[in-house]
């Protein structure tokens, strides 16, 4: 009888061992390939997202398709790709962009902007976006390093980590983002 019980816990452990296994071989796949979360550290996107949110990233949505305008998502920080920046996408490959007198043009149209607070300090000379690269500004223009600085410049499209899709904390500002 007590060699029984000693093969059904052997068994059970056995079970265990491998279900354990296999969560953390699944959690790992899904944080390496599908969705990781981030954190909003700053200013430069308010009002849309708000220092010390929590993020949902979606990682594998670019490999079906290029960022567009609008979309906020996350990248590595060309000039040092330890840290990572959370910005909104302006202009796509192939679109012009110029900002003067406060106002965006893509493609020499206003940018409708409803998500900014203020308008946009400073100019950007009329530039073309080239491929495999992305125009990027924060929602907080007047305190955001983005595109129109050297340091950043025009991100190419293998620096982009994923779009942000979820806002899951705090609790009570859970909310999908466009």
């Amino acid at each position: 009888m007590a060699d029984k019980k000693e093969s059904s816990l052997g068994s059970e452990i056995k079970d265990w061992a491998i279900s354990i296994a296999i969560a953390v071989v699944l959690a790992l796949f899904i944080r390496h390939f599908v969705v990781e979360l981030y954190l909003v550290d700053g200013p430069s996107m308010r009002p849309t997202l708000q220092n010390q949110e929590r993020l949902v990233v979606n990682k594998f949505i670019y490999k079906f398709h290029a960022p567009e305008r609008g979309d906020i998502l996350v990248f590595q920080y060309p000039s040092d790709p330890s840290r990572d920046f959370i910005k909104r996408v302006i202009a796509v490959p192939g679109d012009t962009i110029e900002i003067k007198d406060g106002h965006v043009f893509v493609n020499g149209e206003l940018q409708h902007e409803p998500y900014i607070l203020s308008t946009t300090r400073g100019d950007y000379p009329l530039a073309t976006v080239p491929e495999g690269h992305i125009f990027v500004m924060g929602d907080n223009r007047n305190n955001s390093e983005d595109s129109r600085f050297a340091d950043v410049g025009m991100v190419p499209f293998d620096l982009i980590k994923g779009k942000a899709i979820l806002i899951f904390w705090p609790l009570d500002k859970i909310r999908t983002l466009p």
